[in-house]
């Protein structure tokens, strides 16, 4: 019979490995617990007089006229998409040029990174032979 005293000093117990767990499912309760304590004292201490004014739909100070819906080009959408997904990119390249640097990594994460670089520039083909791109 084996006792903790007689292990290696590497080995983790299935005690210590769930204890770090535990804390970290202490905090998240702890978290979630303030979030509803807030929320209730919120809805405890607000004043609610519902008025005619309080139920219309605020659009910055204007009052609101006609219908709902706005027409929105799409155009728009796919100029935030694009710039989200070059955003990303720029998150993935400054790790990379960190890494590449170390010993070991060098081939093989450059060939990692042209793959990568390769379908951003296929979707960035694709978005010009589109016409996205264009601001007419």
């Amino acid at each position: 019979m084996a006792y903790v005293a007689d292990l290696p000093e590497s080995t983790v117990l299935a005690s210590d490995y769930f204890q770090s767990y535990s804390v970290v499912g202490l905090l998240a309760v702890i978290g979630v617990l303030f979030v509803a304590v807030a929320f209730g004292a919120g809805r405890l201490l607000r004043p609610v007089v519902p008025t005619p004014e309080k139920l219309l739909t605020y659009e910055c100070g204007v009052d609101p006229v006609g219908e709902g819906w706005a027409h929105t080009q799409v155009r728009y959408y796919v100029y935030a998409f694009l710039y989200v997904i070059f955003a990303v990119d720029s998150i993935f390249l400054f790790p990379w040029a960190t890494v590449f640097a170390a010993p070991g990594y060098g081939a093989t994460t450059l060939v990692e990174m042209f793959i990568f670089l390769g379908f951003l520039a296929v979707g960035l083909l694709y978005a010009w032979k589109k016409g996205v791109l264009e601001w007419t």
